[in-house]
């Protein structure tokens, strides 16, 4: 009998991670690149920067450093003590979001079609 249990309970699992990874990729391949990188510095917008151009941006007074390459953006550099935010990686899909909580720096990706479900209509 727990030889059973056990076997349903490992074939249940199974399936869900499975489900579970159909889900992820289903939703992520659907995903377009975004145009441009939004930069909210403290709930405020403090600039739009296209993917499509390299530069390198200084944000809230230096506090973090934002760079776009090849149509990818990043932070480079933060004065933040555990830089998760400089950890996160580069971001070129529309909705990829970086966020620095101690500096109150967002960096989103925008204005490409998210290709995502429309639920409101």
């Amino acid at each position: 009998m727990k030889k059973n249990t056990l076997l349903r309970d490992a074939a249940l699992i199974l399936v869900l991670l499975l489900l579970a990874g159909a889900l992820y990729f289903a939703f992520s391949a659907s995903r377009e690149e975004g145009a441009c990188a939004v930069v909210i510095v403290e709930g405020e917008e403090a600039g739009r920067y296209p993917l499509n151009k390299n530069g390198v941006f200084p944000l809230n007074g230096g506090s973090n450093i934002l760079v776009i390459e090849n149509g990818y953006a990043y932070l480079s550099e933060a004065d933040c003590p555990d830089k998760i935010c400089v950890h996160m990686g580069k971001i070129h899909l529309n909705g990829q979001l970086i966020v620095c909580l101690p500096n109150a720096v967002i960096v989103t990706v925008e204005g490409g079609d998210d290709g995502g479900v429309d639920i409101f209509g």
